[in-house]
């Protein structure tokens, strides 16, 4: 069967493509804030992994062949927290950090052990409502203080509580 959607690569050549180069992402840290900009609450998706297990990420995905980092920053929003969530991307699409993710853990705080991956981070707020779609179970509204505690750090895979640690102090709260 010819694929037909430009873009996508087919599950054993994504494999292929994953052990050979490094492969671009696009994370985002949706967040609701104040008339005034100050961030008052940061949205988790609730998900469950190849793996069985459940745990709490940001938006993420790759970035598709041919395709603008801000496309796919859109492309993920919607996605993850559906076709109403209103996200406003920056009109700057300079990314408050790069985190860089290998299959070797301790190389940086980030770990996906499929891949080394380097993911372009956003903090974007989101004024409409979020349905979260496709394989999110939830997205739950946590404050700023509660969503950097230990305990949800420790339900934040491969390096998310580090990346949602960074996004916060780049907005200034100082955590």
């Amino acid at each position: 069967m010819t694929e037909t959607t430009p873009g996508w690569l087919a599950e054993d050549e994504l494999e292929l493509v994953r052990a050979r180069m490094p492969i671009l992402y696009v994370e985002a840290v949706p967040v609701r804030v104040a008339d005034s900009g100050e961030v008052t609450s940061v949205g988790l998706l609730l998900r469950i992994g190849p793996d069985g297990n459940v745990s709490r990420t940001l938006v993420s995905g790759r970035v598709l062949h041919h395709e603008r980092v801000r496309d796919a920053l859109l492309r993920h929003l919607e996605k993850d927290l559906g076709p109403v969530a209103l996200p406003r991307v920056p009109a700057s699409l300079q990314p408050f950090t790069v985190a860089e993710y290998f299959p070797t853990q301790g190389v940086t705080p980030f770990h996906d052990p499929r891949q080394h991956a380097v993911s372009l981070a956003y903090i974007v707020p989101v004024a409409g409502d979020c349905q979260p779609r496709q394989d999110a179970l939830d997205l739950v509204w946590f404050s700023p203080e509660d969503a950097v505690s230990a305990a949800m750090q420790n339900e934040m895979p491969g390096g998310h509580g580090a990346l949602l640690k960074q996004a916060l102090a780049h907005a200034g709260l100082g955590l």
